[in-house]
């Protein structure tokens, strides 16, 4: 039985919601929330929709409503069709172009293009499908540091979701040692899954990516196979500027850091932590509301890692 939790409000307002939902440690990882425009001529009208594996409770409604901060809109409650609710809440995630990428649904074909990689992801995993903007802007960027001669030799990408941007920097740079962490284990047999479908091989040599349980970098995994030349973290501005100086420990001097999940707005307070933490800015890119950071580790700092 599955159950749905809608509320329409103006753009600004539920991307606000979105950011609270994802910085809400304890918030239900059963209960999956997205946003979108209501109609491609109104983009300035959303809506926010939950989805639930059971009927919602009223101590569920008012989480929501917590997630608007003040004045919540109003909530709605429907009934699903029994059917896998994860995938209906994905069910118009349509084939994305970002870089020399092409991210599609099984649903949909390769395009098998000349200098352009097609990477499958099944719809029915919410996060990392490539049709956020921050997603997209990511391989876009890891794309223009190919293309500007960035070489990389061993890369971490942190909050890796479906382990997309994982593959993307594996793809771009082949003989890489690759690492990916998310702190849901979940996304353990996700990643898996995705590896084998993309024929992305899975262990600690070189070419091959490893998968760890982890929050931000607190993992040995990740600690023993530092330091890093690239660190993705496509995750929140709030984690971002937390975990800046330990990015600083793990990226080498020279090293790069591609940043996103953080909103335009908030992008000041996560470039003055990162430039504390001893990187400058390379390039920058927004796509939507959100800003995609390209930041380069200052090189004349030693690292004081192990």
């Amino acid at each position: 039985m599955s159950w749905k939790l809608t509320a329409f409000a103006h753009r600004d307002v539920v991307q606000a919601a979105l950011v609270a939902h994802e910085e809400a440690w304890d918030w239900d990882a059963e209960v999956v929330l997205t946003g979108s425009e209501i109609a491609e001529d109104r983009p300035e009208d959303w809506v926010l929709e939950a989805y639930y594996p059971r009927r919602p409770t009223k101590a569920d409604k008012a989480a929501l409503a917590a997630l608007f901060g003040g004045e919540a809109p109003a909530i709605e409650a429907r009934k699903l069709p029994d059917a896998d609710w994860v995938t209906l809440s994905q069910a118009d995630v349509t084939p994305i172009r970002a870089g020399r990428f092409h991210v599609h649904t099984p649903d949909f074909p390769a395009m098998r293009e000349n200098g352009t990689t097609d990477f499958v992801i099944p719809a029915s995993q919410a996060f990392g499908t490539g049709q956020h903007e921050t997603t997209a802007g990511c391989l876009a960027m890891l794309t223009e540091m190919k293309a500007a001669g960035v070489v990389i030799r061993n890369y971490a990408d942190i909050g890796t979701g479906t382990g997309l941007l994982a593959f993307a920097a594996r793809d771009l740079w082949p003989m890489a040692f690759g690492t990916a962490s998310d702190i849901d284990p979940v996304c353990v047999s996700v990643v898996e899954d995705n590896a084998a479908g993309n024929g992305v091989p899975l262990g600690g040599g070189a070419g091959e990516l490893v998968m760890t349980v982890a929050a931000g970098t607190d993992s040995p995994v990740i600690a023993g196979r530092a330091p890093y030349d690239l660190l993705i973290a496509n995750i929140l501005a709030g984690p971002l500027v937390e975990l800046a100086p330990d990015f600083g420990r793990a990226v080498l001097p020279g090293g790069h850091l591609l940043l996103a999940g953080l909103l335009t707005t908030q992008e000041a307070a996560v470039r003055r932590a990162c430039f504390r933490a001893g990187f400058r800015l390379a390039r920058r890119m927004t796509n939507g509301d959100w800003s995609i950071l390209w930041l380069r580790r200052r090189p004349d700092r030693s690292w004081p890692g192990r």
